[in-house]
């Protein structure tokens, strides 16, 4: 089949090439446009921009699929479209330009964790299975039908950026199937069955620690907010991100919510139920280091996280 891959991120690359070197024929590669990044704001081609230019695939960078982009993809008369992550929404007359429709390429096990941050809301929610899902595109988000998925439990200590690269490899052999059966005519499509639930783009806020809840729900929230937006908490009026934290080896000693304590070694902060320890920070204005190492710089006997 003659196929239109939209995507952006590292993530959505894997699937990229696989299809590439698949027996199909990827036309055309859609993808958001050059982003400024780093200190000096120097335009940057996007992950899947730069695969594509290595695969040698035309390239089609746009902020928006508007009325422009809906021309220049019907134009290729492509007989399916394939989105992982693309960062925006297909809409009519788009949606019905390639023969098939268009397939996307998500995250989650749907209708759980429908919308922009799956694996991020999973982590946070201590859900115990992940996976991905490939369904037709409609105008609903996310709700179209099923037509492949695999579930896998979710490892431990995993941070959101970690699953989400485990997810797109594992996802890649979905797509793969997946555009096989629809190439062949064996497709089967389900409707999805559950209950709905969403995972919309995170802020800031959503990484600050809250320090009163149980040690399982603070870990969850630290890994689903790593790398982005970035766990973080406020100690003597001073912001520290919090990069790497695990439970305890032990439920000793007991400490108050956001109390922290070094012991044997280890920064141990306090939940509402058992201590965790943070293994690696970020103080604002500086390097990664680890905790215990900053705990010792700050020279202070005591402080309470969050304050």
């Amino acid at each position: 089949m003659r196929l239109v891959f939209a995507g952006t991120p590292a993530v959505a690359v894997p699937s990229l090439k696989a299809l590439a070197a698949s027996a199909h024929e990827v036309d055309l590669v859609v993808t958001r446009t050059d982003a400024p990044l780093g200190r000096r704001s120097v335009l940057t081609p996007s992950p899947v921009a730069a695969a594509a230019e290595e695969l040698g695939i035309e390239t089609l960078r746009t902020a928006r699929l508007d009325d422009t982009a809906t021309a220049e993809i019907g134009a290729r008369r492509p007989d399916l479209g394939v989105i992982v992550a693309y960062g925006g929404l297909v809409r009519e007359p788009l949606l019905s330009a390639p023969r098939l429709g268009w397939i996307n390429l998500h995250f989650s096990l749907l209708p759980r964790w429908r919308g922009a941050a799956p694996v991020q809301h999973a982590l946070i929610a201590g859900d115990e299975q992940v996976g991905v899902s490939v369904f037709h595109l409609v105008a609903e988000l996310d709700a179209g039908d099923v037509i492949a998925e695999e579930a896998m439990r979710t490892p431990e200590d995993v941070t959101a950026g970690e699953l989400l690269s485990t997810l797109a490899d594992v996802g890649t052999g979905v797509l793969l199937a997946a555009v096989d059966a629809l190439a062949s005519g064996t497709a089967v499509a389900r409707p999805q069955q559950g209950e709905v639930t969403y995972a919309p783009k995170l802020s800031i806020d959503d990484g600050r620690v809250r320090w009163d809840a149980p040690a399982a729900a603070v870990l969850g929230r630290i890994r689903g907010t790593t790398p982005e937006p970035g766990a973080h908490t406020e100690v003597a009026g001073m912001r520290l991100k919090i990069l790497a934290a695990r439970r305890s080896p032990d439920p000793s000693p007991r400490l108050n919510p956001g109390t922290l304590s070094l012991h044997e070694g280890r920064l141990l902060v306090g939940t509402a139920d058992a201590p965790v320890v943070l293994d690696r920070v970020q103080p604002a204005g500086r390097s990664a280091m680890n905790a215990a190492d900053w705990w010792r710089g700050l020279r202070v006997t005591s402080a309470v996280a969050g304050s």
